[in-house]
């Protein structure tokens, strides 16, 4: 249950399809003055080094963010959260969610991370703290249900589950829903891997039923290595931001050209 540990895939196409999303609503949101709260229920350590031996042994920084760096230009604020990271920590450095919305969000803002994992959280614990962080080591749903509705009001929320607990996936539906009723003004993205197994699917569906008026946008890419069953990153955002659709549609162009 607590084996899974993202340094592995640190930097993948879909770290740069979530981290992509998720900045750009971010950095949408702080363009006006109010205060706004972000939630993380499964934080992981939230800074990577791409040279460490497990991202090496996995290749996929290699044929993610280092393949398409120059999709984003230094405006965009995943490279503006990517280039302070790699300013602090080494051009191998790469940012978590967590450490991306600390470098994008203001003092007044309110950040609440979980992470179950004991090493993962030490980490995550460690990365953080330079910033107004609360990193929570609990269950990621036991914490956000503790924080709905948040203090400000305003805010998103990252559901990014590791998807090594199968049940994960008719779970999931639920939460999403409860979550929802209790901060319905927050913006709830959910994102999930596109598996050959087709695993993802019916959590997708219900979710999507549950939700029609949700942003939902998949990119698909060719397998990190042979037998690799993730081939495509997707995202679910309820309350998304206005444009949003635009910065996905960018992204499809982009990810359809790696194929």
């Amino acid at each position: 249950m607590l084996s899974y540990q993202h340094v592995y895939h640190a930097g993948n196409l879909a770290d740069v399809h979530k981290h992509a999303l998720l900045a750009w609503m971010l950095d949408y949101l702080i363009k006006k003055p109010k205060p706004l709260s972000y939630l993380e229920t499964h934080g992981g350590r939230a800074l990577y080094d791409l040279e460490d031996a497990a991202a090496l042994k996995t290749g996929e920084a290699a044929a993610g963010i280092a393949r398409v760096v120059d999709w984003f230009d230094a405006a965009h604020p995943f490279a503006r959260a990517l280039a302070a990271v790699r300013s602090a920590h080494g051009q191998t450095a790469y940012p978590g969610s967590p450490l991306i919305a600390a470098h994008l969000l203001r003092e007044t803002d309110q950040i609440h991370v979980a992470e179950l994992h004991p090493a993962e959280h030490a980490a995550l614990d460690f990365a953080m703290s330079p910033y107004p962080a609360r990193c929570h080591r609990q269950d990621g749903f036991e914490m956000a249900y503790a924080q709905c509705p948040p203090t400000p009001r305003r805010g998103v929320m990252l559901i990014d589950p590791s998807y090594e607990v199968k049940s994960d996936y008719s779970e999931i539906p639920r939460h999403v829903a409860k979550l929802h009723r209790a901060w319905n003004v927050g913006v709830i993205a959910l994102w999930y891997p596109v598996l050959t197994s087709g695993a993802q699917v019916p959590m997708v569906r219900a979710v999507t039923a549950a939700h029609p008026e949700a942003l939902h946008h998949e990119v698909r890419f060719a397998p990190a290595r042979p037998g690799h069953g993730m081939v495509g990153s997707g995202m679910i955002v309820l309350n998304p931001p206005y444009g949003l659709d635009h910065e996905a549609r960018r992204l499809t162009q982009l990810f359809t050209r790696l194929r």
